[in-house]
């Protein structure tokens, strides 16, 4: 199975946006965002306002950026208050929203056909679908190959190292004082959970680990325990930084590629969006050789070739806006094949609408082969654990999981106790 499509761009075109009725003129539509310090993809989401604006004239779209956290809390306060934006960002795992009826079914109304059945799955909820799937992404293991040749390592042919090769690879770079991996979880409730999660996908196949996080087959068994086993002793092995538990994200990046210098980095493919930025804006430094390679193979896996694509941010409109038909049009203007393709050679990170991502080209091009070759053939668990889970266990997950198992302070047994009595 190919990487799905999603992602590039041939220009905003005013053309293809439906002017709304007279009704709507010098109106205002508000939109909060994260992505405060993303330059991309605020500058992708301000064009597309613009590109609405000159195609509906009297209508006004105003952005409010916010970095994640902050948001989330304006977002709690504002819709106790009844005071929240129009249109707002969020992640498929805010079941929260759907439940409560705090956002517009969109099933109707937004333009699927634009979008992947993929995306608009993630985003459902009792059949009904929420979000507009703008950022989708891979787990990626990404490296440096200049440290990988340095430590005299070569990467197989079929870009995966075996169980016992990795192993081997984490300790030869611990003993040669090189973070093995870098990883933290110090601002975000999933980064952890990667090496294990990624584990689990691979030794029991889409069908198993889909019962597993269903609660439908058990912690306790031997497969689960054989993958976390692996897990287990890359952390003990010293696979992860010391600060594991407070280095922030964007802080694990700059910590892969600059100082101190990791070996390889497991996160989402969004990863371009900070790292492709000049290097006085946190991005890599001049002359990285970047690499990617594909997640250890497991002994005795089902599925080696699995591997996770999830649904990142979002945009969702308010339920109770008295803008909702505006609203939905400015979602359904950046729903378009052409904005995909927009927001991929922007972005660098994939979409959950449709798009083209072999017309790249340019200095980018590169990465996005490389990116699609080390996608060549995966088959693919579309949703991170705690999109899927039910609250409990996915509060388990995130606490023992995402945190305290990479970071030593339990063991499998631990691990397979603690989920077990969350289901």
């Amino acid at each position: 199975m190919k990487m799905p499509r999603g992602i590039l761009f041939a220009g905003l075109a005013v053309a293809l946006l439906s002017p709304l009725s007279a009704a709507t003129a010098d109106t205002t539509l508000s939109l909060w965002s994260h992505w405060a310090d993303q330059d991309a993809k605020r500058a992708y989401v301000e064009g597309a306002a613009r590109a609405f604006e000159a195609a509906n004239p009297g209508v006004t779209v105003e952005v409010t950026w916010y970095d994640k956290q902050p948001l989330y809390a304006a977002l709690k306060t504002a819709l106790r208050a009844g005071q929240a934006p129009d249109i707002f960002y969020a992640e498929p795992d805010q079941k929260e929203y759907m439940e409560n009826g705090l956002i517009l079914d969109l099933t109707d109304r937004l333009n699927w056909d634009n979008l992947e059945s993929w995306a608009k799955d993630v985003w459902s909820h009792e059949g009904r679908a929420y979000g507009l799937p703008l950022e989708a992404w891979t787990v990626e293991m990404y490296y440096d190959a200049a440290r990988l040749s340095e430590l005299g390592a070569m990467l197989p042919d079929n870009g995966q190292f075996g169980q016992q090769a990795f192993l081997d690879l984490v300790e030869k770079a611990a003993a040669a004082g090189v973070t093995p991996i870098s990883l933290g979880v110090g601002d975000r409730p999933y980064p952890g959970a990667f090496l294990s999660h990624e584990a689990l996908l691979k030794m029991l196949g889409v069908e198993d680990y889909t019962r597993l996080l269903a609660g439908d087959l058990g912690w306790d068994d031997p497969r689960v325990k054989e993958a976390l086993g692996f897990v287990k002793a890359m952390v003990d092995a010293g696979a992860l930084p010391n600060t594991f538990s407070t280095l922030k994200l964007g802080e694990s990046h700059y910590y892969f590629h600059t100082k101190p210098g990791a070996l390889t980095f497991l996160m989402g493919s969004f990863y371009p969006s900070r790292a492709f930025q000049s290097p006085d804006k946190g991005g890599q430094p001049a002359g990285f050789e970047l690499g990617i390679m594909r997640y250890p193979a497991l002994d005795g896996a089902a599925c080696n070739e699995c591997k996770t694509i999830a649904v990142g941010g979002s945009y969702v409109v308010n339920a109770a806006t008295e803008h909702a038909d505006m609203a939905v049009a400015f979602l359904n203007s950046m729903a378009t094949p052409e904005m995909g393709n927009k927001w991929l050679e922007d972005n660098l990170v994939q979409t959950g609408i449709k798009s083209d991502a072999s017309k790249i080209t340019g200095d980018n091009a590169g990465y996005f082969k490389a990116l699609a070759e080390v996608n060549d053939g995966a088959k693919y668990f579309f949703g991170l654990p705690r999109q899927v889970m039910a609250p409990a266990p996915r509060e388990v997950f995130d606490q023992v999981v995402n945190q305290a198992f990479p970071a030593g302070l339990v063991d499998v047994d631990d691990v397979v106790d603690q989920m077990s009595g969350a289901y």
